[in-house]
């Protein structure tokens, strides 16, 4: 075998690879057409739902929140007297806030009283209903209170 009958075989070798890439077998490649736009359309939109979904869950705002456990001191109004809330127990001794559902003070160990609602008259937690109006006021336990750390936004939703 001569250097040019050699050089020939390889050439055409070389040849019949290329023919391969060159002139590819059509019917096998519209077959894998849905193949092809499933992993091209669909793949990247799926992806780019499911990285955007998670981007949005992870820096979404969230609420600060303190969970509130025992008394918590009454305010102090403008006159320098403790402001109770409507509806919950407080202790008039100790200037103290306790959770729906208690009836006695845990330092002073004094009866509670409740504001009402409706009227806005004084009486003791132990009574569930009010002497004035007739509210029904049935003092239960509850969950733990949430109250938010921060107020709202400087300037309010004006400033937006």
């Amino acid at each position: 075998m001569n250097l040019v009958e050699f050089l020939n075989q390889i050439w055409t070798q070389i040849l019949q690879v290329t023919a391969i890439f060159v002139t590819p077998d059509w019917s096998f490649l519209i077959s894998l057409l849905p193949v092809i736009i499933l992993l091209g359309l669909v793949g990247p939109f799926l992806t780019g739902l499911m990285l955007g979904t998670g981007a949005y869950l992870a820096t979404k705002p969230r609420t600060k929140v303190a969970f509130e456990e025992g008394p918590r001191l009454a305010e102090i109004g403008p006159g320098g007297e403790p402001v109770f809330p409507v509806g919950l127990p407080h202790c008039r001794r100790d200037a103290l806030i306790f959770a729906s559902g208690t009836l006695r003070c845990d330092r002073c160990r004094d009866e509670l009283a409740v504001i009402c609602p409706m009227c806005g008259l004084g009486r003791s937690a132990l009574i569930d209903t009010c002497s004035n109006c007739g509210l029904v006021l049935k003092v239960k336990t509850r969950a733990v209170a949430v109250r938010t750390t921060a107020g709202p936004k400087p300037g309010g939703a004006a400033a937006a």
